[in-house]
């Protein structure tokens, strides 16, 4: 019985069916099944026609073409076609070779779609051998492993006719132990556009050649004193390292005549990464960046690539159009984004790449158009839109050229769809890749012989190809480049063409955008988030005193929230919202004042002092700070219910301002302080504190105040006698010297006159008594002769 394998995707015939119960049934009778096994008329017996053994769908063996060169031969060249076979079955297949087929010339633009989707398909047509020696045999083909081939044929042996496309196609045939005859096993068709001679009119191609990524920069971007940027992660260095999507996009570019089509977002960060910078790690801290020369390589190979090309910018950060114009234009200053977006990008480029560019252009994702998009993208300055001609479709028997108006002075460049979309999908596997490639050239060629007529073609592929994508673009605009119906143009100048009166000028309604496209937009939430932040930020920037340290780095971010590259990654543009916006209040937080606890005042009147903090690195200045009492009957600040003060201060620093305050009762007192902006906004959270007023009363005041009294009279009592005591001990040396001078000292050891003692005695008695006392102008004169009655001699007075 034949392996499953081999009639894979297919139900028998009644014939087949027959065959098989039959020549079961004669196992025994091995004459008569051999009788059975007669027919002459074998699968593979008519060459170009199907085989009626071949299964629908791929075959039991997988043929595929890894390369296909030249791509688009000519007059004397020799193709070459490499690749592998592969059996998938689970029989050996003995007596296989592999052969190319050249079947008939695809005549329709559509064809060539049908055929690429049903590249491996066994019933369809399979086209004649060439034959000869032009064939690979293998004795066997084991289950599982897969066997290289190489054919390699002139030309002139393939027998093509007049200018046009091919389909070649390399097959595989031979037998299997079930099924011991040989048949059609497997296949892989492909084009062969053939044009070897120069047209007579050449189509005019231009060819988009897209530097986008995704956002790479944190909110954290310029934020701190040196305004170092802050990276999300590495993988922007990835993408500009060797090898990376990046690195070859530009290394690929530099050779091909292309029109570049560049995010100024993507500059700026590379040229971020030129001089010091930082990476967030997981654990949300953040690392110093150590790609800086890496950067610098990428930006010398960049500049030199473009010097003398046709440099196309898109807004900065790349907005998304359609979902601005779907979700965003409700939502108030949605536009202005995109505006300013737009108002940065000559310098942002000029300034990178030493280049001017053309800023005329809008591109909405994957080309697609309704009224809503054109207005949105015409709103900011460009005043053309880049279509595609699955959105923007023509009813005409050929592909006109590209411009055409739509209406407004807007024109829409519309990129051909077929030529454009080929290089998406999964092209690591060399033999996609060069069907990818194949496909690419015979549709340029077969839209170039459809009229005598000269057209502008442009071709705009995926934002972010990778790097086995940007490697296929690469070979296959080579490839047009080195044949004979097309030659390069420019996007500025595609655009001028003058337009095809047929072709179509009516941009298609709302309802006909792909709903697949749809669900992939920022949702207005995205945008209202965006308004908010926006809303922070106008707050904000009016207490700085240098506003684009915070406002630029800010304001780019925002263009980043509204990228195209968050489409399909709804969860990670939350993220990103979300860091931005919390980062920004943090930053607000640091203008704030310091909490503080109850305070007691001790009398009627007092002032309190409220403190400032400004942690921000620039000074913060027009804000005004406001305590407000909420009981101004117990507790008046200034003359009324609150009083406001300037504030300014510096990055940093603290302010204290101090506030005026009367009570005219005890008890406690909720004041209320809060930071205002000069128009009026409150600023930051307010701090609310309570006052514990203390009243003196008038008793505790006179007890106070006569105690104070008392000690200022005993002070000055003090004062009075100390002074007279000085001026007495002052006086006394001088009542003294006549005596002594007039010589009447007594000698050494003689006894002194009693009564000249004792009268010396007596006055000093008499001079401490009066010091006490106040003088009696009534008083005696002293008794001298009871003095000297004294014949002690002591001096000592006594009273009579």
């Amino acid at each position: 019985m034949a392996d499953a394998a081999d009639f894979q995707g297919t139900s028998a015939s009644p014939a087949r069916r027959w065959l098989r119960r039959t020549g079961a049934l004669l196992a025994g009778a091995p004459l008569l099944a051999g009788l059975l096994q007669l027919p002459t008329a074998t699968p593979a017996d008519a060459a170009g026609q199907e085989s009626p053994q071949a299964a629908s769908g791929a075959g039991s063996v997988a043929v595929a073409v890894d390369s296909l060169t030249p791509s688009a031969p000519t007059e004397g060249d020799t193709v070459t076609v490499s690749g592998t076979v592969t059996n998938n079955g689970k029989q050996p297949v003995t007596d296989a070779h592999v052969d190319l087929r050249v079947g008939p010339q695809v005549e329709t633009r559509s064809s060539i779609d049908t055929l690429a989707r049903k590249s491996a398909d066994l019933q369809g047509p399979v086209g004649e051998e060439v034959g000869g020696k032009y064939t690979e045999k293998f004795p066997q083909l084991t289950p599982g492993v897969a066997q290289p081939f190489s054919i390699s044929v002139p030309v002139d042996e393939l027998d093509l006719g007049g200018d046009g496309v091919y389909q070649l196609g390399v097959t595989l045939s031979g037998e299997t132990t079930a099924q011991p005859w040989e048949r059609l096993l497997g296949i892989q068709r492909t084009f062969l556009p053939w044009q070897p001679e120069e047209a007579g009119t050449k189509t005019k191609t231009t060819f988009l050649w897209p530097l986008v990524s995704t956002s790479h920069m944190a909110a954290e971007t310029g934020s701190n004193e040196q305004q170092t940027p802050v990276f999300r992660d590495e993988e922007l260095a990835e993408e500009i390292s060797p090898g990376g999507r990046l690195e070859q996009m530009v290394s690929l570019g530099k050779g091909l005549d292309v029109t570049w089509v560049v995010d100024p977002d993507l500059l700026a960060s590379v040229d971020a990464m030129t001089r010091s910078y930082e990476v967030r790690a997981a654990d949300g801290t953040t690392v110093p960046g150590r790609n800086q020369e890496l950067a610098k390589k990428w930006l010398t190979e960049l500049q030199q690539a473009v010097a003398g090309k046709e440099v196309v910018a898109l807004p900065y950060g790349d907005p998304d159009l359609a979902s601005l114009a779907h979700n965003g234009t409700n939502v108030t200053g949605s536009l202005s984004h995109l505006k300013e977006a737009t108002d940065v990008v000559d310098d942002t480029v000029e300034t990178i790449l030493h280049v001017k560019p053309n800023t005329d252009f809008a591109w909405p994702a994957e080309g697609a158009v309704d009224p809503s998009i054109v207005k949105v993208a015409t709103s900011a300055g460009a005043d053309k839109v880049i279509a595609r001609g699955d959105s923007l479709q023509d009813n005409l028997s050929y592909t006109p050229s590209a411009a055409r108006p739509i209406g407004g002075g807007t024109t829409a460049v519309v990129a051909d769809a077929r030529m454009s979309t080929p290089f998406q999908g999964d092209l690591t596997k060399a033999s996609a890749s060069t069907l990818a490639v194949q496909r690419f050239l015979a549709q340029s060629l077969t839209l170039g012989l459809q009229t005598g007529k000269q057209r502008s073609v442009v071709v705009a592929p995926q934002r972010m190809p990778s790097v086995s994508q940007a490697q296929a673009m690469s070979e296959a605009l080579a490839a047009l480049e080195g044949g004979n119906w097309s030659e390069a143009q420019d996007l500025a100048d595609a655009a001028k063409a003058k337009p095809d009166p047929a072709a179509n000028t009516k941009v298609p309604p709302a309802s006909a955008y792909p709903r697949d496209l749809r669900k992939q937009e920022l949702p207005r939430a995205a945008f209202e988030q965006i308004a908010e932040t926006q809303g922070k930020l106008d707050k904000f920037k009016v207490i700085l005193t240098i506003q684009s340290r915070v406002v630029t780095p800010f304001g780019r971010a925002m263009n980043r929230e509204m990228s195209t590259s968050w489409r399909g990654r709804g969860v990670e543009a939350v993220g990103y919202r979300d860091d931005i916006e919390s980062y920004l209040d943090g930053i607000i937080d640091g203008v704030k004042l310091i909490q503080k606890t109850e305070t007691k005042l001790s009398g009627r009147s007092a002032t309190i002092p409220v403190t400032v903090q400004n942690n921000l690195v620039q000074g913060v200045e027009h804000l005004e700070l406001r305590l407000t009492s909420k009981n101004p009957t117990r507790l008046k600040i200034g003359d009324a219910s609150y009083e406001e003060e300037p504030v300014a201060v510096n990055g940093g620093h603290s302010q204290s301002v101090k506030f005026t305050t009367s009570a005219n009762a005890n008890g406690r007192a909720e004041v209320v302080a809060q930071l205002y902006t000069e128009d009026g906004r409150p600023y930051g959270d307010p701090v609310t504190f309570d006052v514990r007023v203390t009243e003196v009363t008038p008793t505790v005041m006179l007890v106070i105040g006569g105690g104070f009294l008392l000690l200022v009279l005993a002070g000055f009592r003090m004062y009075t006698q100390r002074k007279r005591a000085a001026a007495r001990e002052a006086a006394e040396p001088e009542e003294i010297e006549p005596e002594e001078s007039a010589g009447e000292q007594e000698p050494a050891g003689a006894p002194q006159n009693p009564h000249t003692a004792g009268d010396r005695l007596t006055e000093e008695s008499a001079a401490g008594s009066r010091a006490g006392a106040p003088e009696q102008p009534s008083d005696p004169a002293p008794d001298t002769a009871a003095e000297s009655a004294d014949p002690s001699g002591t001096g000592e007075r006594v009273d009579r």
